[in-house]
């Protein structure tokens, strides 16, 4: 794989010499930049980065980044991207002060997403997924994480997970799936 150099930016985020093994509390306050910078990847990896005043000559590939700023990708750890409808009233209904259970008897709620789900079919499901990943691919995001857990049952517990599958052949994201059964009692159970 050959190298790649990024040059001429203006903040390079998260640049630290020493690494830190966790960050918590206060720490995470503080967003490590360094100034006027230069970014050298060999194999695909981190190899050096730096002021510009110590940049190398030469590399594989050179990206002049215009006085740009570089961060790191970001790692969704929790999604639930495979969905039929979306929920945004529920969060200002929730910012209104509403609880779960209030929204779940407005016709809201999981049990509202699990009955849209079963009703949408699977290649419905993949192209907005789909569509999704690109989306938060193209934002920054390097490596999603995706729970089932909107089915409520075997059969569409399983529609989900196949549809994460091929999310996972169809784009070149790191994508990791989570079994979420049991997220919220099924209506035929109680």
């Amino acid at each position: 794989m050959p190298s790649l150099l990024i040059r001429n930016i203006q903040s390079l985020v998260l640049a630290e010499t020493s690494p830190r093994p966790f960050v918590a509390g206060r720490d995470m306050q503080a967003l490590p930049l360094l100034e006027d910078a230069y970014l050298l990847i060999e194999g695909g990896r981190f190899h050096a980065f730096g002021p510009m005043a110590e940049c190398p000559e030469r590399a594989g590939e050179t990206i002049d980044a215009g006085g740009g700023f570089v961060f790191p990708s970001w790692c969704d750890s929790h999604t639930h991207l495979v969905f039929a409808a979306s929920r945004e009233m529920e969060f200002v209904d929730r910012i209104k002060g509403l609880s779960y259970e209030e929204i779940a008897r407005r016709g809201g709620g999981i049990l509202n997403s699990a009955r849209r789900l079963r009703e949408t079919p699977e290649e419905e499901l993949l192209a907005a997924a789909l569509k999704r990943i690109r989306e938060i691919e193209a934002l920054g995001t390097g490596a999603v994480e995706i729970k089932s857990g909107y089915g409520l049952t075997v059969e569409s517990e399983w529609k989900m997970l196949r549809v994460i599958q091929r999310l996972k052949e169809k784009t070149t994201l790191p994508i990791k799936a989570t079994f979420l059964g049991a997220h919220a009692l099924p209506p035929e159970y109680s």
